[in-house]
């Protein structure tokens, strides 16, 4: 038997994160200085349900190496940040500034995966 579930009961639960202008600011300064080093090429920001991305590239056409990721407040993750880097957590921590200060740190791609 089919349930009946109500729309607007569904929509209400989706939680839209988004980076505010002084976490774009971290962001997109951290993104050129890699870019100045010749280390990252592209980027790109998502929104998930729950959560929004920040995607780094080497090249345009690749995985991402880096993925900067806000989490809801109030979810059930450790952390409201987090680095990662393919299916590694690279850092987590409870303020953007906090987990992006790995990128200080001598961070370099090792492995693609493929």
């Amino acid at each position: 038997m089919a349930k009946v579930f109500r729309l607007a009961d569904c929509r209400r639960r989706r939680t839209f994160v988004g980076f505010d202008r002084h976490e774009l600011n971290l962001l997109l300064t951290l993104y050129s200085r890699r870019v100045a080093r010749g280390e990252w090429r592209d980027y790109a920001i998502g929104h998930g349900d729950g959560k929004a991305l920040f995607s780094v590239f080497h090249h345009a056409d690749d995985q991402p190496v880096f993925e900067i990721v806000k989490f809801a407040p109030g979810s059930d993750v450790r952390g409201d940040f987090m680095v990662s880097s393919g299916r590694r957590t690279v850092e987590r921590g409870r303020s953007l500034a906090e987990v992006l200060t790995v990128f200080d740190r001598q961070l370099q791609l090792v492995s693609t995966g493929n």
